[in-house]
């Protein structure tokens, strides 16, 4: 199954998943200031990502950049993936199988 394909409702499902919208996970995270390039960027992008007005050019001119920012500060602890097909089969399959 393409990562694609996945849907709130078919996750919880087939994870057995709890979904609680009413807690705020990040009210004790401290804020953090963007970095100077980050400003740079999003002062020179912003204006064309929303005149182009797609959400191909919304990814590309401010959320990959502010993505670029968060793996940065997280010393670089997380991944990015963009354009790559993200199968889950595998993963789906041998959960499932656990769970059963």
């Amino acid at each position: 199954m393409a990562y694609s394909d996945f849907t709130i409702a078919k996750a919880r499902e087939t994870f057995n998943l709890v979904i609680t919208e009413d807690k705020n996970l990040f009210a004790e995270v401290a804020g953090v200031q963007p970095s100077e390039l980050l400003r740079m960027i999003l002062q020179e992008y912003l204006t064309m990502a929303i005149a182009i007005n797609s959400e191909k050019s919304r990814s590309e001119f401010i959320i990959a950049p502010v993505l670029a920012e968060v793996k940065r500060l997280s010393n670089h602890q997380i991944s990015l993936f963009s354009g790559k097909e993200f199968n889950v089969e595998v993963v789906v399959n041998s959960n499932v199988n656990a769970i059963k």
